[in-house]
């Protein structure tokens, strides 16, 4: 026989998953790529987290593409491999055995945990790069960087395909250039813009350690055009690190994405809360004259 009276934690849940129903509904069907990078790719509760956000996206109809940095793990296995790293302008120079150790680390060690991290909360996980089937093809961004990549070419029906066998795709920045030989490390951000702009998502989520972008106040806007974002990194607003994010998030824009979240990744279950609640998470980028998603 049940309790008379029910837990308050139990009643909180049930009013909550009956209030996300609407944005379910919205939800069901769209492509969703999220960036997933920072600190909680360290952190084994963290990372739990996350993939049973992920899963649950699927679970309800999203078809969500995981798009990984790995930052740290580069620096520590070039540390122990006495490899050292050059940088110009603040962009670290990838010669050959520095791409060489980048391939290693993102596509075997990083790739595959966020995979196993799926896997465990119920979810089925594919993990390839941007050399897999073509994916994402690049040129030289820089000369003086090396193989620092720019995505010139997207083939992006092997994430369709793998969303039609009801798969999650879990994608390392790593991609091929002209020559099939070459291999290019692509900035995390820059490869799931490009990977958002040629599926026309409905939102790239930019998971990152600050809160999203702020105003002269220091206040989190929650709601930007790009037109606004233009003005803000003209005024000196949004600055430093900021940039090549809303940058990212212009050109995904450009490219047919729907709208663009820069949400802070160390809070639990963001992006449960950017697509399944009326508050949102972070700063959203999107043209103002958009109608809503299923409008």
């Amino acid at each position: 026989m049940r309790p008379r009276n029910m837990n308050q934690d139990w009643i909180a849940t049930a009013r909550t998953l009956s209030e996300a129903l609407p944005y379910m509904q919205r939800y069901s069907g769209a492509v969703v790529v999220v960036k997933f990078g920072g600190n909680a790719m360290g952190d084994a509760d963290a990372m739990a987290s996350f993939a049973r956000d992920i899963v649950l996206m699927r679970q309800v109809g999203v078809n969500p593409v995981v798009v990984h940095g790995g930052g740290p793990m580069i620096n520590e296995m070039l540390a122990k491999l006495n490899i050292e790293s050059r940088f110009v302008r603040g962009k670290r120079v990838t010669d050959q055995a520095t791409v060489e150790v980048v391939e290693m680390v993102l596509t075997g060690l990083v790739n595959k945990r966020i995979v196993q991290a799926i896997m465990d909360e119920g979810g089925r996980a594919v993990g390839l790069s941007g050399k897999d089937d073509d994916l994402i093809v690049c040129e030289a961004d820089d000369p003086e960087l090396g193989f620092v990549g720019r995505p010139i070419e997207m083939n992006v029906q092997v994430l369709r395909d793998l969303f039609n066998a009801g798969i999650i795709p879990v994608v390392a920045p790593v991609a091929t250039g002209m020559d099939p030989l070459e291999t290019f490390n692509v900035n995390g951000d820059t490869a799931a813009g490009a990977i958002a702009g040629a599926l026309k998502a409905d939102r790239l989520l930019l998971l990152t350690d600050v809160q999203g972008v702020k105003n002269t106040e220091g206040q989190v806007v929650t709601q930007l055009t790009p037109d606004e974002v233009r003005q803000m990194t003209a005024d000196g607003v949004i600055a430093g690190g900021m940039i090549p994010k809303t940058e990212t998030a212009l050109k995904a824009i450009e490219e047919g994405v729907r709208g663009v979240v820069i949400i802070d990744g160390r809070v639990e279950n963001a992006c449960l809360l950017e697509l399944f609640t009326e508050h949102g998470s972070g700063s959203l980028i999107r043209n103002a004259d958009l109608p809503k998603l299923n409008e």
